[in-house]
């Protein structure tokens, strides 16, 4: 397929930068996704080139081709079904910006995805887990408040990770968070995340943050009292300060060390299977769905923008209702058996 010279003199390599520019202003997604959208597409490109075909001459069959390279090569489908993605994206855009006259990947469907269903803690593993966290240092009131508030409200680890105190009130056992996309969304909390979360900013939060990025931040040596509100919490504090959960250096704490306390607790608490942040938002879905929240409630909660997103926990919980249900079932025919058992015996 022809195309128009792209504007500017622009390589492939320029036409990607721009769309990631695009993708900034318009979609205003994270620095993660960007990487993960330039990588897709470098991906693409890399193929292409070695078959020494043109990005911006490519055709259906030629992406299909592309696409039975990865099958063949055992590329996870997760991951060809996000390369597809991205690159449908990408030439869409290609597209409306002139670049190219068609979409040649306008009719290119994604590969089916078997679906797999989350899998959630059970209530006593969640409560083995956050109990593991039972010091009284400094850092062991923050990992207590950090799993208590993951827990508590369904946070995804780039949300734990992003608040600061003043998004934290807890006279109302709230928190504002930014999730995807910047979207803000107001959370709740339960009593125990709210008694967690005062224990450390009374006594762990201002002893983790070190003289030096106290007196450099212009802090006050102590922080306001736990029990004011949002306005109280945020007085005095500014940038990388204000951050909730801070490391041993005063500084916010990294999605990764926040990763590594979920997982340093779930081995103390004995669980086997592998533990991770969302996996604790996975649980506060299904054990609320369990408990019989409304899905429209659970989905505000997670900050779904589709209900379709939340609707698969609702084959968990069936799942797990099913699983008591056989289990019960299994037992009562235990007891039957060794009833008419022992009738049979009684009557020899």
């Amino acid at each position: 397929m022809s195309a128009p010279a792209p504007p500017g003199g622009l390589d492939i390599d320029g036409l990607l930068a721009r769309y990631l520019v695009f993708l900034t202003a318009e979609r205003n997604l994270s620095a993660f996704t960007l990487r993960n959208y330039a990588s897709d597409l470098r991906h693409l490109f890399g193929w292409l080139d070695g078959q020494a075909i043109d990005p911006l001459a490519i055709s259906r069959v030629e992406f299909r081709a592309y696409l039975a390279s990865m099958i063949e090569a055992g590329v996870a489908q997760g991951s060809i079904v996000r390369r597809v993605s991205t690159a449908r994206s990408f030439y869409r855009w290609l597209r409306l910006e002139g670049v190219m006259r068609d979409d040649p990947l306008a009719n290119v469907r994604l590969p089916k995805q078997p679906r797999r269903l989350p899998h959630a803690l059970t209530l006593d593993d969640i409560t083995a887990l956050i109990a593991a966290a039972g010091g009284e240092a400094p850092a062991d009131l923050r990992d207590r408040a950090l799993l208590e508030l993951m827990y508590a409200s369904g946070l995804r680890v780039s949300e734990a990770h992003a608040l600061d105190v003043g998004h934290v009130d807890l006279e109302q056992r709230t928190a504002l968070v930014h999730g995807k996309g910047n979207k803000e969304r107001m959370v709740v909390m339960g009593e125990p995340a709210r008694r967690a979360l005062a224990r450390y900013l009374r006594g762990g939060r201002a002893n983790l943050m070190t003289a030096v990025a106290r007196r450099g931040a212009g802090l006050p040596r102590e922080l306001p009292s736990p029990s004011a509100g949002r306005a109280d919490h945020a007085s005095g504090l500014r940038g990388a300060q204000a951050a909730l959960f801070v490391n041993r250096s005063g500084g916010r704490l990294s999605q990764r060390r926040i990763q590594l306390i979920v997982r340093k607790y779930a081995l103390a608490a004995g669980i086997d299977e592998r533990v991770h942040p969302h996996l604790l938002r996975h649980t506060f879905a299904t054990h609320l769905l369990d408990g019989g929240a409304e899905l429209r409630v659970v989905q505000e909660l997670l900050g779904h923008a589709n209900p379709n997103t939340t609707q698969i926990y609702l084959h968990v919980t069936e799942e797990r209702q099913r699983t008591v249900v056989e289990r019960s079932l299994d037992g009562v025919a235990e007891v039957e058996a060794a009833r008419r058992a022992l009738g049979r015996r009684r009557g020899g």
